[in-house]
């Protein structure tokens, strides 16, 4: 948590959203109990806190000034004790942790709209997907379901129909996937063996489960393999592991009653935009099954911003953007308010559009006729003012100004207004390295996700199966076999073995070795049984949570993840 400058306090509501800011007051006491103040154009411009969950977007060009708008409604939000979540692509947004600069255009801005400029800074909790430049964020495959993996890998139906198989045969055969080697296990697993190695396979009724779906081929899960290399190669693996996000860190409010803002560091990860869109949505598909029914609150219970909200929808299919609406649309009652980022209204499919309330327009250019067109359909998103051409006006718009249209008591847009956006108060630009270390050093979160945890699951359990089949009778340590680990220290070793999965396949047993093997497990088990007990304690509820996630799936998993 970044150390705080001293502020000034009072529990007087400043003036009501009709009324104009006052003159002498700051930037920050503008803001009212129950709305943010954005801008000020022919009146100031509010946002109403108690509709804020109802969705936003912010448009314009590059370089129009959407980051500052993001900066001032984070900033907002974070004032009204509303946590933010949001991407930082450019690394300019993580200024907000730190203190504003009195810049010659930010006092010029301040003093035109009756403002003083008072600096300021926010508590800021940086993530990053890498591990390098903010808190590790990881998500089991299990927690990421078979639908927007395959969104991430960009599988065909055919590819996802098999991927939806393997995480059946997972469930029901209670191997957790956790990482990605549990899945390439999985998907070696399910792959059908030769006839007459039948009555030897070890897996033989995993794949026997998994061929009652369907006929699963082994060039169609080779395909798979080979784009979960590719997602591996582009640093994807990072993301799926343990300890898995806990989003409730996400929904903190700092000692002054701030919401704390999170910013996920996304320069290298926009490298993979797959990657990237496909994150965001999977945050936002958990947030809505974890966080309890609300309806309209006062205020949001977290805000998150999606920026280059368009690599969302580019290519995305039918199924999963009739879920992305889905999800849009009911995770309202949550409290949560979605605010997507990007150039152009037209970016964002019609029907995900119209849940969008709370509108922020910057400039678009307009030099050929297809650019024309752009601006018209922009302008028509808008509710019209009979004293503004909105086509005209977004091409005149300058660095700072914006058509704002915000939801009003009653819920329906105001009519478009032309507005200069209020400067922030924290820094505008990014940080310096160190200071990136010092506030990761006062997180609140230090410490929680920074190291990686393998704990056994679906790939150390296959293994173990396989490896069950290791030695041929007499080897050296084979089972009934003399040698330098036969006798009670052999049978030790190969309970060890077992436990931790260290034994090695060294090649296929006989019809009789399985049979007299099955009769010895009867013995060895129940002393393995009690050394892996204790072991269990210590991996059993991170493996177990994976498992029971899979397992009761709630109303977002049936939208998302079968």
């Amino acid at each position: 948590m970044a150390k705080k400058v001293s502020r000034k306090t009072s529990d007087k509501a400043a003036a009501p959203p009709s009324a104009a800011p006052a003159g002498a007051g700051s930037i920050a006491s503008a803001d009212t109990g129950t709305a943010i103040f954005v801008g000020k154009g022919e009146q100031p411009a509010f946002l109403t806190l108690g509709l804020a969950n109802r969705h936003g977007l912010a448009t314009g060009a590059t370089g129009t000034g959407k980051t500052v708008t993001l900066q001032v409604l984070a900033e907002g939000f974070a004032r009204a004790g509303v946590p933010v979540f949001a991407a930082d692509i450019k690394g300019d947004l993580s200024g907000i942790a730190e203190v504003g600069e009195p810049k010659d255009f930010i006092l010029n801005r301040a003093k035109a709209m009756g403002l003083q400029f008072q600096p300021d800074q926010f508590s800021t909790i940086f993530w990053d997907v890498f591990g390098e430049q903010g808190h590790p964020v990881r998500a089991t495959v299990t927690e990421m379901g078979p639908l927007l993996l395959s969104q991430m890998l960009q599988l065909n139906d055919v590819q996802e129909g098999v991927l939806n198989v393997a995480f059946r045969v997972a469930d029901e055969h209670g191997l957790a996937l956790v990482d990605m080697k549990d899945l390439r296990a999985l998907l070696d697993a399910i792959v059908p063996g030769s006839a007459k190695d039948d009555d030897l396979d070890p897996l033989q009724d995993i794949r026997k489960a998994a061929q009652s779906f369907g006929n699963i081929s082994k060039a169609t899960v080779g395909t798979i393999q080979r784009q979960l290399l590719v997602l591996e190669n582009q640093g994807g693996a990072k993301f799926f592991g343990e300890p898995a996000l806990q989003l409730k860190d996400f929904m903190r409010t700092d000692s002054s009653g701030r919401g704390m803002i999170n910013i996920l560091v996304a320069d290298k990860l926009m490298s993979s935009p797959k990657l990237y869109s496909t994150f965001l949505l999977w945050m936002l598909s958990e947030l809505f099954e974890e966080l309890p029914e609300v309806g309209d609150p006062a205020k949001p219970k977290l805000v998150f911003f999606f920026d280059e909200a368009h690599l969302l929808f580019d290519d995305a299919p039918k199924a999963l953007m009739d879920k992305i609406e889905q999800v849009v649309r009911l995770i309202r009652s949550k409290g949560v308010g979605v605010y997507f980022v990007t150039q152009n209204p037209i970016d964002v499919p019609d029907k995900i559009l119209a849940q969008l309330g709370n509108r922020v327009q910057h400039a678009l250019r307009a030099f050929t006729p297809r650019d024309q067109k752009a601006v018209q359909a922009a302008a028509q998103t808008f509710r019209p003012n009979p004293n503004l051409d909105t086509a005209q006006v977004i091409t005149e718009l300058g660095k700072g100004e914006a058509l704002v249209s915000f939801l009003e008591g009653n819920g329906t847009p105001s009519m478009v207004e032309r507005v200069m956006i209020r400067p922030p108060t924290a820094r505008i630009g990014p940080i310096t390295p160190d200071e990136r270390k010092a506030i990761m050093n006062a997180s609140p979160v230090k410490g929680k996700y920074d190291t990686a945890i393998d704990a056994d699951s679906a790939f150390e359990i296959l293994q173990k199966r396989l490896s069950n089949t290791a030695a041929p009778a007499g080897t050296p340590g084979a089972d009934g076999a003399p040698g330098e680990g036969g006798g009670v220290l052999g049978q030790i070793s190969s309970i060890v073995g077992t436990v931790f999965g260290t034994s090695t396949p060294r090649g296929k047993l006989s019809t009789g070795q399985v049979i007299a093997r099955s009769v010895t497990r009867s013995v060895t088990n129940k002393v393995a049984g009690d050394v892996a007990a204790s072991i269990g304690k210590s991996v059993g509820g991170s493996l177990g949570g994976s498992i029971g996630r899979s397992i009761v799936r709630n109303v977002l998993g049936s939208l998302l993840r079968r």
